[in-house]
């Protein structure tokens, strides 16, 4: 793209494609980075839906959402894994509590992964 200056600037969408409603939402919600209220991000998401117009109940968005989350949030373990391991990158060790949280909460609350909690507990 040509910035105001007509200079040649690069915009890095970070592998952007069309995907899961609730992806960029978890990113943005259940940050590796930042801790933010349980609560307050329930009431996010689900205002999140209403404003997007989907016709779905509270309990299935937020399975949605947890889900989504869960797939995401094992991702980066492996990647914060492969960094400190392969790369050097022991900075990246401190934020895993934060992301195995996550994981153990939304693994904790449907049936179906709750067997993951035990592996990861």
């Amino acid at each position: 793209m040509l910035s105001p200056h007509d200079e040649i600037i690069v915009i890095d969408f970070q592998d952007a494609r069309a995907g899961a409603v609730t992806y960029d939402l978890v990113s943005l919600l259940r940050d590796c980075y930042v801790a933010f209220d349980p609560e307050k991000i329930r009431q996010l998401a689900l205002s999140f839906r209403d404003k997007r117009g989907l016709d779905v109940d509270d309990a299935t968005f937020m399975r949605w959402f947890d889900l989504m989350g869960l797939q995401r949030h094992i991702k980066v373990l492996g990647i914060f894994s492969r960094l400190a391991l392969r790369d050097g990158k022991e900075g990246y060790l401190k934020d895993i509590p934060l992301t195995l949280r996550y994981i153990l909460d939304a693994a904790g609350r449907y049936k179906e992964t709750k067997g993951l909690v035990d592996i990861l507990s």
